[in-house]
């Protein structure tokens, strides 16, 4: 009997690629979304440090009120930024959710035609187990007919 051909190879390894490429994307999306959370954090720091230096400067003996105006104005842009980055967090959150999924959904296909390939080799190891199994018994009754021919 022929050798176990799975028909629907060429399908499952477009799947796995396609499978492999929505992983790199989503690992992209976790490296953006890292990537914002540090920027996040060091404007925040930022915007901590800045309003230490505010309060130092209020509480000396002579204020400078260009610096205070300066550093106000340099506040209201890292509270600017802060929420924009913020926003960006919430749609990459989104985004990631999205590539995540499609890349479970993907990982899906991939794992049904796995057990699609088991199940059709195993199906042919059993054909080929039945057909070799008729052969012997045809092999045995053969040599049955023969001891009778030679016992008559």
């Amino acid at each position: 009997m022929a050798k176990f051909h799975f028909r629907l190879a060429t399908l499952r390894k477009l799947r796995e690629t396609h499978r492999d490429q929505l992983r790199t994307k989503l690992a992209e999306a976790y490296q953006a979304e890292q990537l914002l959370e540090q920027q996040l954090q060091a404007v925040h720091a930022e915007v901590l440090s800045l309003q230490a230096a505010q309060r130092g400067a209020v509480q000396g003996a002579a204020t400078n009120v260009n610096y205070l105006l300066e550093t106000q104005r340099y506040l209201a842009i890292l509270r600017a930024q802060e929420s924009t980055m913020q926003d960006q967090t919430k749609l990459l959150v989104a985004e990631v959710e999205r590539r995540r999924q499609a890349a479970v959904e993907a990982d899906r296909q991939v794992r049904i035609l796995d057990k699609l390939e088991e199940r059709q080799q195993q199906a042919h190891q059993q054909e080929l187990q039945k057909a070799e199994i008729k052969e012997l018994d045809e092999v045995a009754s053969r040599g049955r007919e023969a001891d009778r021919t030679w016992a008559r």
